[in-house]
């Protein structure tokens, strides 16, 4: 169960937001700004276990089936008295009636509190630019997709990431080889040399991200990497203002495994680029110890949108701090076939061409 927490503004009485553009806490009625900083006091309950408000099941319509309100919390706006439900990691998110937002505390309570978050650098305005400069030369989109498309919803949402430290003290063997070729009036000679190579070390790593939200396709929050944790800040309630926020619910130890990989991966990578001066260079034989672990639990601020096009829906993300921007689009079956019958028709006639050519001169 969680506590609600609004912040108001002290000149008006309005809710004050984050603002992406100015860095700082701001009230859309009057103007008025505030250094986050300025608010740590709304953060002290997050250090203890928050007292729990009252929560009720919303059973509009009569009662529910039994299991069928699992996960599901109400919460009232302290704004307009409206009814929030919210799953059981919501933790930041809006009244739909008045507008306001909110902070479920309860969700950020003691063990569960983050170490530190990346506040959000870009807007909504620039979610949307970037949407449109991602639907920009591609040829085979649907036209009607690039003309008319709306966007179904647009939220910025702290992700929960686990950052994973470790030390990788590694030995691998690599199959290296290098050619040299040569001919004299009778043959071509090729002469293929291999080698072994050998590479010992350890390197560390800080930070590595895996994400804790079960709800975020693992490939997608990898696309728009990298964060810069060079932005990160302690935690404080008041960068979740304004946006939609989830606790995690893959826990650091079910994540393990996943950094792991990555950072296996990466130590792998990094020794390859060493192995230079060769033609080919392929991995025999691999063995990385990772000792020295430390996890820590941090929110990275995310873009989603969604669109839909004749029944299917198109999910896109964009990095709130860089920009990087991914997302599948729909292909236009028909401006396929006409692209593939064009390619066609030229690769036709080019070999009809050549062949004229080749007739040309041979009877000149």
């Amino acid at each position: 169960m969680a506590g609600m927490l609004e912040y108001k503004c002290p000149c008006c009485d309005g809710a004050i937001k984050f603002d992406s553009a100015t860095q700082k806490m701001k009230c859309p009625y009057c103007d008025t700004e505030f250094d986050v900083d300025a608010l740590k006091g709304y953060d002290q309950d997050l250090k203890e276990d928050a007292k729990p408000s009252e929560m009720e099941w919303a059973t509009p319509g009569g009662s529910w089936a039994a299991g069928e309100t699992a996960g599901l919390n109400t919460y009232a706006c302290k704004s307009c008295g409206g009814e929030i439900v919210g799953d059981a990691n919501m933790a930041a998110s809006a009244c739909p009636f008045c507008g306001n937002p909110i902070v479920l505390t309860g969700q950020f309570a003691g063990a569960l509190r983050p170490d530190m978050i990346i506040p959000f650098k870009l807007d909504k305005k620039a979610a949307k630019a970037k949407l449109k400069e991602h639907l920009k030369g591609k040829t085979l989109l649907p036209r009607v997709f690039r003309s008319q498309n709306h966007i179904d919803e647009i939220k910025g949402v702290y992700v929960p990431f686990w950052l994973f430290d470790s030390d990788a003290d590694a030995q691998l063997r690599f199959t290296a080889t290098r050619t040299r070729c040569w001919s004299d009036k009778k043959y071509d000679y090729t002469e293929t040399s291999y080698y072994s190579v050998r590479r010992d070390g350890t390197l560390g790593f800080d930070s590595v991200p895996v994400d804790g939200s079960s709800k975020m396709e693992d490939d997608l929050m990898e696309s728009i990497e990298p964060f810069g944790m060079k932005d990160a800040v302690p935690f404080q309630t008041a960068y979740l203002a304004g946006y939609v926020a989830d606790k995690y619910d893959v826990s650091a130890e079910d994540s393990i495994e996943r950094a792991n990989r990555r950072i296996r991966q990466s130590t792998e990578d990094a020794f390859r680029q060493t192995v230079t001066g060769y033609e080919t260079v392929k991995l025999e034989n691999s063995s990385i110890q990772l000792h020295g672990g430390k996890a820590k639990y941090a929110l990275f601020p995310v873009w989603l949108l969604s669109t839909s096009w004749r029944g299917d829906n198109y999910i896109f993300a964009m990095n709130g701090q860089t920009g990087k921007f991914v997302g599948d689009l729909p292909v236009d079956k028909a401006a396929a076939r006409k692209w593939m019958l064009g390619l066609t028709a030229a690769i036709t006639a080019a070999s009809y061409g050549v062949m004229w050519l080749l007739w040309l001169a041979r009877i000149l």
